[in-house]
Order: C-alpha cells, then sequence, then structure tokens
C-alpha cells in the first residue's frame, strides 16, 4: 500500500528496504525532498511518491547514519551526564561558535 501523503521528519522504507526520511516539501513545484539513511539526499516528484509502495517505518536506532555526531557535540562527557550548566543558556551558543 503506498503512503498518500509524506510527512517531513517521518521514515519511510522503500520496496527494496533502503530508509529514508522526508525532509522538506515544496507545494509549489510538487516535489519532497528525502534523504536516505547513508546521508545520500534525493528529490521526488510527488506523482513518483504516489507510485511508488512506499512503508512508513520507525525510526531506525542508529539514526544518525552518516553524520558524524561524537558525544561531545551533545554537551556530554564520557558517563553520559550533560557538562553544560544550563542555568546559563548563552553558555550553550558561545560554545557553539
Amino acid at each position: 500500500m503506498a503512503i498518500s501523503y509524506p510527512v517531513i521528519g517521518q521514515w519511510y522504507s522503500m520496496p527494496d528496504g533502503a530508509l529514508f526520511k522526508v525532509v522538506a516539501l515544496d507545494p509549489m513545484d510538487h516535489s519532497i525532498e528525502i534523504q536516505y539513511f547513508d546521508g545520500t539526499v534525493e528529490e521526488l516528484e510527488s506523482g513518483d511518491w504516489t507510485e511508488m509502495w512506499i512503508k512508513r517505518v520507525s525510526a531506525p536506532e542508529d539514526w544518525s547514519g552518516s553524520v558524524d555526531v561524537s558525544r561531545e557535540d551533545f554537551g556530554r562527557d564520557d558517563d553520559g551526564i550533560p557538562s553544560t550548566d544550563w542555568s546559563d543558556p548563552l553558555e550553550f551558543i558561545d560554545r557553539a561558535e
């Protein structure tokens, strides 16, 4: 059964098992931008979307895919405890620069 309406942020599976997430919808040119689990971005026409046998699925357990993410990016130390004092929200902004 084909999915009739794509949802931004929702994960889907192609018939061949390829996982992807909808990252953008453009109603002006009737296109859907998707990003595969490996990071590849593709644009589909809305007409193609309705003809595909796409299934809605849960996000993969390792949702990061090809994204290079480390513990420091999340502001956590080796124990998984937040390493930032969140009493000053601007401290996070200063660290990001």
